[in-house]
């Protein structure tokens, strides 16, 4: 029985893995009390860890967004001091 809990958990987490955000959290969650109580802790902890350092699609396309901005504004600012005969 204990390797058919392990072979359970190991499949529930690879699996959370895969997926992102707050969806982590409630298959890991759920998955955890199935498994046993022990282990919910485990997954409610394993779940918050990943949700933290997933990042939704979204904040990518925002974060890349600002990084451009941030590019381009850098970029003229260089131009006008090459125009008036500074340096980058």
């Amino acid at each position: 029985m204990p390797i058919r809990r392990l072979f359970v958990l190991s499949a529930l987490l690879g699996a959370a893995l895969m997926l992102q955000g707050c969806l982590v959290g409630a298959v890991v969650g759920t998955g955890a009390a199935v498994v046993g109580g022990t282990v919910k802790a485990t997954g409610a902890v394993l779940g918050a860890g990943v949700d933290a350092v997933t990042t939704s699609d979204e904040e990518t396309r925002l974060k890349r967004d600002r990084e451009q901005r941030d590019y381009e504004r850098e970029q003229r600012r260089c131009e006008q001091r090459r125009a008036s005969g500074r340096d980058c």
